[in-house]
């Protein structure tokens, strides 16, 4: 029999970890909402294989979504609105239903964010590049070239 404090997990946190994971929250929120460390979700997420795959599945569904909404926003999108108008008083009063298809653009900042993301090596803002000679050096051998300056400024006295 292990000692130690019994547990305060119950099976019902399971479920309410996976609903909590769908709005995004991280572990350690978790931990405020279940008044536990977050040792004790780390703990938990072992322990319990049904509330570890309820944290992953619940952050797998919430991240899609995202990622999906993200996709759609950089690629532009069509969407249908309905407008509803009172018009005219009294016996002739009536509603007049107008309905507007409009496109939404892509959004640049969308796309440069999936970039950034899905392709790192090839669109960060660092770019990293290699300014040494054949040699492996910055400098060339031998120090000529400080060598030939000295000449040439010592010829041109």
């Amino acid at each position: 029999m292990p000692g130690g404090r019994p547990t305060s997990y119950l099976p019902e946190m399971a479920e309410q970890a996976y609903k909590l994971s769908l709005l995004g929250h991280t572990d350690e929120q978790l931990s405020r909402f279940f008044e536990v460390h977050l040792s004790t979700i780390y703990e938990w997420k072992n322990v319990h294989p049904e509330f570890s795959d309820a944290i992953k599945n619940g952050k797998e569904v919430a991240d899609g979504e995202i990622v999906m909404t993200l996709r759609k926003r950089a690629m532009g999108y069509e969407v249908t609105e309905e407008k509803v108008e009172e018009s005219g008083e009294g016996a002739s009063a009536g509603k007049k239903v107008t309905i507007t298809e409009k496109h939404i653009p892509p959004d640049t900042t969308a796309m440069i964010f999936w970039l950034k993301n899905r392709q790192p090596k090839q669109w960060r803002d660092k770019q990293e590049v290699d300014h040494s000679s054949a040699d492996g050096s910055m400098s060339p051998k031998g120090g000529d070239v400080t060598e030939a300056l000295k000449r040439k400024y010592e010829k041109d006295e």
